[in-house]
This record gives C-alpha cells, structure tokens and sequence, in this order.
C-alpha cells in the first residue's frame, strides 16, 4: 500500500481536552481506525525556537515526544481534520511512504 508516515512532535505537558496530548493523539488515531500508532519519548530535543527540551530527573514536563503513525491518503485527511477541528497546534512531518505486512494472514 502507499500512503504517508506522520510524526507529530510535542511535549510531555501539553494538554489536549484534559488530556496529555501524546495520548489524546494515540487515542484520536484508534477512534480513526488507524491500523497503529507509536508514542516515543525522547531525552532532548529543540524545536524552531532553540530552545532546549528536555527529560530531567525532577521534572518530566519538557521531555520531547514524538507520536508515529502510517496512513493511507484518505487516513491522513481524516487526521489533519480532524486536528484543524479542534484547534490542535502542532509541528509534524509527512513522508510519502510504502507499506505492508511481510506475510499476509
């Protein structure tokens, strides 16, 4: 199949309706029907401001995270409304990619 990896890029703290945003975004893409999704947390990173993120020892708040996912083109569609819907500002990156499983069931 074609389609698209996506990896949205936040913080630890960030919020989405109640909820922290890495896991608001996992549970969006299960209610999508997306076939998976991966939440990665990072030690460090900096976004276009230059600033520092960070996972320190008394503070996880800053820690960088990156939630993955591989979609087909009406997937992604339904993803990107979804996040326009509800005013949801984040930085991603979107690659044209193939995929499939090595053995089909």
């Amino acid at each position: 199949m074609r389609g698209y990896q996506i990896t949205f890029f936040t913080e630890q703290d960030r919020r989405q309706d109640g909820k922290p945003l890495g896991k608001w975004l996992m549970h969006l893409a299960k209610s999508l029907g997306l076939r998976g999704a991966t939440l990665v947390s990072a030690a460090e990173g900096f976004g276009a401001s230059g600033r520092i993120h960070s996972a320190q020892f008394f503070e996880l708040g800053d820690q960088p995270l990156e939630v993955q996912m591989t979609v087909t083109e009406e997937q992604a569609s339904q993803l990107f409304e979804r996040l326009r819907a509800g005013e949801v500002r984040l930085f991603y990156v979107k690659s044209p990619v193939e995929f499939g499983n090595t053995c089909e069931d």
